[in-house]
Order: structure tokens, then C-alpha cells, then sequence
């Protein structure tokens, strides 16, 4: 639409990151607002009338002229019509170019530190998608690369640091791994939790692996369950990374490429699982792999404790019934994640559009 300015994601994502005020209008239907969107944007439900052409939907809106506004929908086409009535209204506003779908990039960071090391979490805003960089005496590891490799690479300049090791939790069906890409990228080991089926080198992780970097160690624990190969890994005895075995209020699900009784063998190994994880001391801080929620440009770490996550209810059921729980709670199939899984076995993106693949929230948890 000729006359209406748009702006991309990562300009609106460093808007959001530098705190500048902003107004953010998304206009998509209540269905879909209610899965994803942007931290901090009003939803005002007028898809309909934008699509009816209705010129009157924003008069009685109380909305602040003085604000730039940015109008939102899922691919960047009703938040043109929303931002022609906006400005015709006076409005300093903007259309979100590529919507929803090419929000899914957009990130941004927090840090925890300690005495010997520092965990910098790389959050897909949009996705609640979480990775890691974990840092110290100059040596650098990353784990579960989801974003485009140059982000992890510009903080690596940034803060002069050597990529030491690219590890994953599991092999991931809500966005594509960059992890091979990255390794590659700065000619370093990949390493994969066993059993694995990638079509790639790589080295092997299981439960006696020990990573050193600097002078702190990365334990790797097998924690199968929301898949065969899933681990965590345990810094330095202070921080569990739990990638998608245990979240801030819930659990992965077992049920992805599993019929009805594979999904019921790994339900009881997830019960076991979470036996090992929340057996460990209490103090220890958990970080987990994705978080259901859009993520705000807060710079606070997603952390919780064992101790705290121990008086989560469903972690006093038995056996019996935490199965019995979990399937009956299990939540829509990730968007094309079968997909996903594909590709991230073959770990080649080269003939595909990761915006399209990757739109959609996540829905690897059960709470």
C-alpha cells in the first residue's frame, strides 16, 4: 500500500531492546493472538472490519497521537490497512513488514553471572525459543544454537571469546538447529546427545560425558523422555540447563513421532527422569529450553530453582498418575514440526524458507 511506512523486525526488536516508546496495535484474530505476540502490543480485534474495509474502527479508541504506533498481523499485509487508518487519523505509524511470521527471529538477551562463569540466555522473543552461551576465561560454549549464526558470532567478537564447543539438548521440532552451522562456522566440535540419527559428523554425548571449558566442568545427564535422546547439563554443580525435559511450569511432552505406546514408554521415562533432575540439591538454578510465554525485553534471566520447581503439584503424583496426567494434557502438534525434525536430521536449510518452517509458537510444553 502505496504512502504507509513499514519497518522490519529488527528495527522494532532494537526499539523495544533501547526502550524507546512505542505503541504496538496487533490486529489479527483473537485466536491467534492468543498463542504468540509481540511483548508489550495491545490486541484490538477489528480483523474482520479491516478486512470489511470499515474506515470508523479505531475513532472511539482512546490511543495516545504523540507515540509512534506500530500496527501487527500475522504476514504484514491487514497491518497495512490498519496503518492507513491510523494515519489518516494523524498517527506516526508503521506497518510490522512481514507480521508475526518474520517476528519469530526476533531476540533478545539476558545474563547470570558468577564467580568463574557467566550464562548469557539468547531468547526468541516471539517463539519463547531460549539458548545459551556460557562463558569463562576466554572459552566459550554454545548450546542450543536457534537463531541465525551471526547473532552468536557477534556476541563472541564482542565480548572476545573462543568458541570452544556447540552442544545441543535434543534433537529440536520447533525451530532449526543453527548448532551444525555454527560449529562449522568456527571450525569446532559438534556434540550430540546419544541415541542420535543425524545424517552428519558428530561427537557423541552420553551420561559420563564431562565437557571442560576454562576451569569449570559441564556434566552431561541423560534425561530421556520428551525425546530418547534428551539431556541436561549440569555448570560447574550451580546451573542445570534443561533443554525441553523440565520447564519454569511444566514439562516436555512425550508424544512427538510416537504412536500411543511409544508416547506411554517415554511418559514413564520422563517420570524417571524428572526423579534424577529433582533429586539434585535444591539451591542448584534451572534454566530451560523454551518458555510458553512472549519474552520481554526485561534483560532478566527465565530461572527458577529445583527446590522451587519441586512444589510444582504434579511432581507429587505417582507414577501412575503423572502419566495419566501428561497425556491427557497434551497440547497441539508443533507448526510443521515433522518438518523440522527433518531437517534438523539432515541439518541442510539450503532449499527452504526458515521464516515460513519455523512461523508459530512453540508447543513443547504440559503444564
Amino acid at each position: 500500500m502505496e504512502g504507509i511506512n513499514e519497518i522490519d523486525t529488527n528495527t522494532l526488536r532494537n526499539w523495544l531492546a533501547a526502550g524507546k516508546e512505542v505503541l504496538i496495535i496487533d490486529v489479527r484474530p483473537a485466536q491467534e493472538r492468543e498463542e504468540w505476540f509481540i511483548p508489550g502490543s495491545i490486541h484490538f480485534d477489528v480483523y474482520d472490519q479491516l478486512k470489511a474495509n470499515a474506515l470508523d474502527i479505531f475513532k472511539d479508541m482512546e490511543l495516545n497521537q504523540t507515540i509512534p504506533v506500530v500496527t501487527v498481523c500475522a504476514g504484514g499485509k491487514t497491518s497495512l490497512l490498519a496503518a492507513n487508518i491510523l494515519q489518516q487519523q494523524g498517527f506516526e505509524v508503521y506497518s510490522l513488514k512481514g507480521g508475526m511470521k518474520a517476528w519469530s527471529l526476533s531476540w533478545n538477551t539476558a545474563e547470570i553471572s558468577f564467580p568463574d562463569f557467566k550464562v548469557i540466555q539468547l531468547r526468541r522473543t516471539g517463539k519463547g525459543c531460549l539458548s545459551y552461551l556460557i562463558a569463562t576465561g576466554g572459552e566459550a560454549i554454545v548450546v542450543d544454537a536457534s537463531l541465525p549464526v551471526e547473532v552468536y558470532q557477534e556476541i563472541l567478537q564482542k565480548q572476545n571469546l573462543r568458541l570452544k564447543y556447540v552442544i545441543e539438548t535434543h534433537i529440536h521440532a520447533d525451530h532449526l538447529s543453527r548448532s551444525k552451522q555454527l560449529a562449522e562456522m568456527n571450525e569446532v566440535s559438534l556434540h550430540l546427545p546419544m541415541p542420535n540419527q543425524v545424517n552428519f559428523d558428530f561427537i557423541p554425548i552420553d551420561a559420563t560425558t564431562v565437557l571442560a571449558l576454562g576451569q569449570i566442568r559441564i556434566q552431561a545427564i541423560h534425561t530421556p523422555g520428551h525425546t530418547l535422546e534428551s539431556t541436561c547439563y549440569l555448570v560447574n554443580d550451580q546451573v542445570l540447563l534443561t533443554g525441553d525435559t523440565l520447564f519454569i511450569n511444566g514439562v516436555g511432552r512425550p508424544d512427538l513421532k510416537a504412536d500411543i505406546d511409544e508416547a506411554q514408554l517415554r511418559s514413564v521415562m520422563l517420570y524417571q527422569s524428572l526423579r534424577i533432575i529433582l533429586a539434585l540439591p535444591e539451591e542448584i538454578i534451572m534454566i530451560p529450553g523454551h518458555i510458553s510465554q512472549p519474552i520481554n525485553f526485561d534483560n532478566t534471566v527465565i530461572q527458577t530453582t529445583i527446590g522451587i520447581v519441586k512444589n510444582n503439584i504434579i511432581f507429587r503424583f505417582s507414577e501412575e498418575d503423572f502419566i495419566e496426567t501428561i497425556l491427557l494434557r497434551i497440547p497441539p502438534v508443533p507448526t510443521n514440526y515433522l518438518s523440522i525434525v527433518e531437517k534438523n536430521l539432515k541439518g541442510d536449510f539450503s532449499e527452504i524458507n526458515s521464516v515460513e518452517l519455523e512461523a508459530g509458537p512453540n508447543r513443547c510444553a504440559i503444564s
